[in-house]
């Protein structure tokens, strides 16, 4: 038997094939540790706010998140211009650079003692105001480190990588708030910015995929929704997204307020559980990776699936029937999110690609909480249960509006 040939099959080197480029390659690794120090952060910031803040208020995590992922909506049009119009590399340097600084100020404001509620906001809200204009500038980066031929398979690859490290960090960030407090976390994050920083002054930029459709045309926000009012398709993706990621996504608030209030659990619970949902969205994210190009119908099945599994985990009655639950989680909302990512990118002129995902972000992190507030608020007044059960719903009606659309479509076709 060949046993090269054997471990490297076929199917193997296509779902990692977006790993034979040495940009990509150096990305990969640098994104890998601040993702492991990202999702370590946010771990200690929900535990810090849940148990030494507050006294187990799920409305102040909702708040948090509120704060973190509300600034991508207001700045989007700044943002997309921005990212349409500047080197992505350069703006990408610049964001790491400035989230480090953040996690660094705020763990030593906790290593010193004097950290209060509201300095945790307002460093929340600084990262907000950051990762708007660092995600678009993520997300349409990695066209130009592997072209559109590969974009899906890398957007599906950088998910894997995002969710190998919310497999690693929570877990460990379990143990080392028992171990060292939260403090330490937060300084460890803002180091872990070092390697991606370090990925992106060391790339090979003469072989950056970058070619005359990428420039940039005239105007701003208001071009990019014009030219979506023009996409029914895309409009469908979009309200779906906004559905799932507004109720449905809120992960830190139902895994958090089910450890801590259900199962009564400790750090070290809530880090087992997140790392439990994160083996679900790896293979989510591995599964789509494998595939060539992402359609409507997978966005449709997958949403509907979430609301499925979402109904059954608000009622398993152990901690361990809720983590194989959260497994299943992991594997519907990534393969949703991960789908709509890549469809809304190849469906989209490059010189148009900037302001389209500064949209799809601005959806994608600065929905989620506009209802978190409300799903925390539910949580604290009828339980986390219930709270899931509105994320599960969030996943019946979005695919409902794509089962809708296609049904129109398919009318429309006929008629002519």
């Amino acid at each position: 038997m060949n046993i090269k040939r054997f471990i490297i099959s076929p199917s193997l080197t296509k779902t990692f094939r977006s790993l034979q480029k040495y940009n990509y390659r150096i990305w990969a690794a640098g994104s890998l540790v601040s993702n492991i120090g990202t999702w370590m952060q946010r771990i200690a910031q929900d535990w810090l706010v849940l148990t030494e803040l507050t006294n187990h208020s799920g409305t102040a995590v909702g708040v948090v998140m509120a704060l973190q992922f509300g600034p991508p909506i207001l700045l989007m049009p700044l943002a997309g211009l921005v990212v349409d119009h500047c080197d992505r590399r350069k703006v990408l340097i610049v964001t790491q650079v400035a989230l480090a600084a953040t996690a660094l100020g705020l763990g030593l404001l906790v290593l010193s003692g004097h950290v209060a509620l509201w300095h945790v906001y307002v460093f929340a809200g600084c990262v907000g105001c950051i990762t708007a204009f660092d995600s678009p500038a993520r997300q349409t980066f990695v066209s130009e480190l592997v072209g559109d031929e590969d974009l899906p398979n890398a957007v599906a690859l950088n998910s894997t990588l995002f969710n190998g490290a919310q497999l690693i960090g929570p877990a460990v960030a379990g143990v080392l708030i028992t171990a060292i407090g939260a403090g330490w976390v937060f300084v460890l994050n803002g180091l872990s910015f070092i390697a991606v920083i370090a990925s992106l002054l060391e790339m090979r930029t003469n072989e950056l995929c970058r070619s005359h459709e990428d420039r940039p045309t005239r105007g701003g926000i208001l071009s990019g929704l014009r030219y979506l009012r023009k996409r029914p398709d895309l409009m469908v993706a979009l309200v779906m997204l906004f559905l799932l990621s507004t109720y449905g996504l809120n992960f830190p608030i139902f895994i958090s307020t089910m450890a801590v209030t259900t199962f009564h659990g400790s750090a070290h619970t809530y880090g087992v559980l997140s790392s439990m949902m994160a083996i679900g969205s790896i293979l989510g994210a591995l599964h789509v990776a494998g595939r060539s190009h992402p359609s409507l119908k997978v966005l449709i099945v997958s949403a509907f699936g979430f609301g499925v599994a979402g109904v059954l985990a608000a009622i398993m009655p152990h901690m361990a029937t809720f983590g194989l639950m959260l497994v299943a989680l992991g594997v519907l909302a990534q393969t949703f999110n991960t789908s709509t990512n890549s469809l809304v990118q190849l469906s989209t002129h490059p010189s148009m690609r900037g302001r389209v995902m500064a949209i799809y972000m601005g959806i994608f992190l600065g929905c989620t909480p506009l209802g978190a507030p409300l799903v925390g608020w539910i949580a604290d007044a009828y339980g986390p249960r219930w709270a899931l059960g509105v994320g599960a719903a969030s996943g019946f009606v979005a695919a409902l509006v794509g089962v809708a659309y296609q049904y129109r479509s398919r009318i429309k076709a006929q008629a002519k």
